[in-house]
């Protein structure tokens, strides 16, 4: 299979939802910088930071919208049509209610579930959902209703350590994520627990 060019991590801009269960995906992407040495830069073209870094020998690209979340697409859609990347070689990296913290899974294509950052990826990329996601768990507050506001929080210490050690985690299967050698990495990342 072919692998990606642009990795995408989801947020919400701004201070106040700096560390909160919804930039799970930014911050995702800000730890592959910094480990890649990668100097993240505002670019307005691209509503997001961007940055351009090697990987695996492989050129990609790496986008933080600083769009709200659901708007997350219009960045997305931006980099795609100026280096012409194809949806199949997009890989976002967002928070999962689904999954408790501390594990994380890896999926190509599939609908939004309710999250509102792939909401708007896959209308603005014209409803092609063949992206891949890596889903960091945040797990779920218990009722739908508590959705939003748990999400825009922060999450207790223990909790917090435990996304950032499956941010480590993962990151060390970068190299085989941008190969799109897919299957080896959930083989690995689907058993991992923090």
């Amino acid at each position: 299979m072919a692998g990606f060019k642009l990795l995408v991590g989801l947020g919400n801009p701004g201070s106040e939802y700096e560390n909160t269960r919804h930039n799970a995906g930014a911050q995702w992407i800000e730890a592959l910088a910094r480990q890649s040495q990668c100097l993240l830069r505002s670019e307005k073209k691209f509503s997001g930071f961007f940055g351009k870094v090697s990987i695996a020998g492989e050129e990609c690209y790496l986008l933080i919208p600083t769009t709200y979340m659901n708007l997350s697409g219009k960045a997305v859609q931006a980099v795609c049509q100026f280096y012409k990347v194809l949806p199949q070689e997009v890989l976002v990296v967002h928070d999962e209610l689904d999954i408790p913290p501390g594990s994380v899974k890896l999926k190509k294509g599939g609908g939004h579930g309710g999250h509102n950052g792939l909401k708007d990826i896959i209308a603005k990329l014209g409803n092609n959902k063949e992206f891949a996601r890596l889903r960091l768990g945040i797990g779920h507050p218990g009722h739908a209703s508590q959705v939003a506001n748990y999400v825009l929080k922060k999450a207790a210490p223990d909790e917090y350590a435990k996304t950032m050690q499956t941010i480590d985690e993962s990151l060390r299967y970068v190299d085989d994520i941008v190969k799109g050698d897919l299957n080896r990495v959930m083989n690995q990342l689907h058993s991992f627990k923090a």
